[in-house]
């Protein structure tokens, strides 16, 4: 169901101060998302969903490097979490070969969007993500 970033819940889960920060600023001020929260692992992240039981996020970006288990793994624990329902899940990394892509696809992302960050193109990369459409953008 497509969402309006004004109207959207997104939580980004990236370890890296830097990258947080700067998409922290882009969903923000750019886009204009209803709710923002970022956390450093899926440890934090899960622990946010419990803490918050009312939070049904719109949109997830996960890095696939963090600490103490990979995006992928922490994917993989998604699935079945009643308040992510709803919540399309994409992948923001630098792991951008074509096998890295692929085993995102595999797994079920709804797409993958790679570092570093365009400023330009991805404010345009969260508004189709979240009107439904799949972005597949490693570069």
């Amino acid at each position: 169901m497509p969402v309006q970033p004004n109207e959207a819940a997104v939580i980004v889960i990236e370890d890296n101060p830097d990258n947080l920060f700067v998409m922290e600023i882009l969903l923000r001020e750019d886009l204009g998302v209803k709710y923002y929260n970022g956390r450093a692992s899926g440890r934090q992240f899960f622990k946010l969903l419990e803490s918050r039981p009312q939070l049904h996020p719109d949109l997830i970006l996960i890095d696939i490097q963090l600490p103490y288990e990979d995006g992928y793994t922490v994917f993989t624990k998604m699935a079945g979490v009643a308040q992510l329902e709803k919540a399309r899940i994409v992948a923001v990394t630098a792991n951008v070969m074509p096998q890295d892509v692929a085993r995102a696809q595999e797994l079920g992302f709804h797409g993958l969007i790679g570092k570093p960050i365009d400023r330009k193109r991805f404010p345009d990369q969260i508004k189709r993500i979240l009107s439904g459409e799949t972005v597949w953008e490693p570069y």
